[in-house]
């Protein structure tokens, strides 16, 4: 293992370390501007492959659900892609100075579960989550992904674990799975 990774271990852990000490809310109520997920070489790896494995086209319009300081919104554009809204009640501040326009919401996990994206009249090719899905909470899951399927036929997560495990009952059904160094990435369709 190279310093390099060991740095990107020691910041996941702080990170992961900020949430027990501040709650999510709070760490990226504190820390949002300056926000960076330190796994963004990987993450540049593993959104080429699901472009091409899941046939993702630059014409796409997509919604980078979580945005962070917009890592997926770099590497979709880089790849060709137009079409992008970020999202994110947090970060927005981080997204906006990397990437020079404006964010397109602040909903929080909360707010989208009472269906403030449906009432935006947008309507997605594919909405990715990145590393942000494993964080809304177990009593807020279902109502978060019931409202996805209103503004999009796909859905993308990447998380840095198995959860969170969707229910088909929620409107969502696992297509396929992938895992790249310890990245998870897992597509999911919408009959609707």
């Amino acid at each position: 293992m190279s310093n390099e990774d060991d740095d990107k271990d020691d910041e996941e852990f702080a990170i992961r370390h900020a949430y027990e000490k501040y709650g999510v809310n709070g760490y990226y109520s504190q820390y949002g501007a300056d926000y960076r997920n330190p796994h963004e070489d990987r993450l540049t790896t593993i959104v080429g492959q699901l472009v091409k494995k899941w046939n993702l086209k630059p014409t796409d319009r997509i919604l980078d659900l979580a945005c962070g300081s917009g890592e997926i919104t770099l590497i979709l554009r880089q790849l060709g892609f137009q079409s992008i809204n970020g999202i994110d009640p947090y970060t927005s501040e981080a997204y906006e100075k990397r990437l020079g326009t404006p964010i397109h919401g602040k909903w929080t996990f909360e707010q989208i579960a009472d269906g403030c994206l449906e009432s935006e009249d947008e309507i997605y090719d594919v909405i990715i989550c990145s590393f942000a899905a494993h964080l809304i909470l177990p009593s807020y899951l279902p109502l978060v992904m019931i409202q996805l399927r209103f503004i999009a036929k796909k859905l993308i997560i990447l998380t840095p674990h198995k959860r969170p495990q969707l229910l088909p009952e929620w409107g969502w059904n696992l297509t396929d799975e992938f895992v790249h160094e310890r990245i998870r990435a897992r597509l999911y369709t919408c009959d609707e």
